[in-house]
């Protein structure tokens, strides 16, 4: 952005260096992502417990109003551990989708400022809703909206207090991130500990607070913050009139290659996603988790998940970085994502092991810690690569429409937790299990296919 167009908030940004060498919005926007993904996985890590050890009970299931119509008209009568899957597996995949509806929101009619404020308070009545049990679905539900209106408009605010040419950038979303997983480990441990050990209701009416006061902290930043994106549109109307870049024939072939990854991304990401739900269930009732007399809550393998994801990202980044600087052999998007599912296998095949090891006793966290860890370094060579892949090949046309496609591979991925999830107590846990090792195989086989077979001619120079 040149001087010439830049606004006098934009000008100031450029110059603020007052945290960590970044602009002071950076603080105000990472700690406010910080309490809603404390929020989110707040709810994330409670929802199957909730609904397995009580407000799907017997006595409890006629208090929540609606849910047996739903049972009835949109699960077609399933009951017990099928529907509680299917119900965690609606509201962890549109949480995905509704994000893209929030853009049109923010983009077309409110501005960002203005959605993400409303986001915020929808999602802290959600929460609040939580703690009456015969608010469950309309809780759910508000929930998914509030989601829908905050996740995308946040991080765009995060790039907007950069100019095009700020090296800073890059840097500012890794601090970003870094907020966002010191807020999935500590969701569990405090949400998490409330609901299993004080009250359900209490650690959801913790998740509403902590949006509460990132709402607050939101409305005390706003002269830190970039300016609203409805005056830069009518800016923008008034002073550009160049039009729109067109799609070449490369162009389309890249943007069709892409959009068949979004499955066998998906697929990819079933043992990974599946942590929330019957992976959680199954630890439940089957993990040694008394230790001393004391026994910990099972939303504590959801932070050493976080921890252990964190901690390989970080290795994993590193790894590369030196092998990149001694040997210049670093492998490409579609190599580290290969490597990585060869990781995701053997985790799930520690998962089939911790099964079949089973005896009339409880299983022991060895194998769980080791699923936890060799997965890590699979989800570090998946997750964040993957989405550099999309932003490679996406027509320069259509990036930010890509980007959202991308989004939709794990709005698949929850969508087929829910189904796979309802198959755990109708087969062998062994069974089930390695299920989920051939669908990470299956993106093995096509990440590789990908790799030697059509990523090659999207790399080819396209005609003059």
């Amino acid at each position: 952005m040149n001087s010439s167009t830049a606004t006098p908030e934009i000008e100031r940004t450029a110059r603020d260096r007052a945290f960590l060498g970044h602009p002071k919005g950076l603080a105000y926007l990472s700690v406010v992502e910080g309490c809603e993904r404390f929020s989110y996985y707040s709810m994330q890590t409670l929802l199957v417990l909730y609904m397995v050890n009580y407000v799907l009970l017997p006595e409890n299931f006629a208090n929540a109003i609606g849910l047996g119509w739903m049972q009835q008209h949109r699960y077609g009568g399933l009951s017990g551990q099928p529907l509680w899957s299917a119900i965690f597996g609606d509201y962890t995949s549109l949480v995905y989708l509704t994000p893209l509806l929030g853009g049109l929101i923010a983009d077309r009619w409110l501005g960002r400022r203005t959605t993400l404020i409303l986001g915020a308070v929808v999602m802290a009545l959600g929460h609040f809703l939580m703690a009456f049990e015969a608010a469950f679905l309309f809780a759910l539900l508000t929930l998914i909206v509030g989601v829908g209106l905050f996740k995308g408009n946040i991080a765009t605010q995060v790039g907007e207090l950069y100019s095009e040419g700020d090296l800073r950038r890059a840097m500012a979303f890794q601090i970003f991130y870094i907020a966002i997983n010191v807020s999935v480990i500590a969701a569990p441990l405090v949400s998490g500990t409330l609901g299993e050990k004080v009250g359900w209701h209490w650690g959801f009416g913790a998740a509403g607070v902590v949006m509460v006061v990132g709402l607050l902290i939101y409305l005390a930043g706003q002269r830190w913050l970039p300016p609203d994106n409805r005056l830069a549109r009518r800016t923008a109307k008034r002073e550009a009139k160049a039009p729109r870049e067109r799609m070449s024939a490369r162009d389309w072939q890249c943007f069709g290659a892409l959009a068949v990854l979004v499955p066998v991304l998906a697929v990819a990401l079933l043992t990974n996603q599946e942590i929330f739900n019957a992976y959680l269930a199954w630890a439940d009732q089957h993990f040694q988790l008394t230790f001393f007399g004391t026994t910990l809550p099972t939303s504590w393998m959801i932070t050493l998940d976080a921890v252990l994801s964190f901690s390989m990202l970080v290795t994993v980044a590193w790894f590369w970085n030196m092998i990149g600087r001694r040997t210049s052999r670093e492998p490409d998007e579609l190599g580290k994502m290969i490597i990585g599912s060869f990781f995701s296998v053997a985790g799930g095949l520690c998962l089939v092991i911790a099964a079949a090891s089973q005896g009339s006793g409880k299983i022991g966290l060895f194998w769980p810690v080791m699923f936890h860890l060799v997965n890590s370094i699979g989800f570090a060579h998946i997750l964040p690569v993957s989405l550099a892949l999309f932003s490679r090949y996406a027509p320069k046309a259509i990036t930010g429409f890509v980007i959202g496609v991308y989004y939709l591979g794990f709005f698949a991925a929850n969508k087929l937790v829910g189904v796979v999830g309802g198959w755990y107590s109708s087969m062998a846990t062994t069974q089930f299990w390695l299920i989920h090792v051939g669908a990470v195989a299956l993106g093995l086989v096509a990440f590789t296919a990908f790799k030697y077979l059509v990523a090659p001619r999207l790399t080819q120079q396209s005609p003059a």
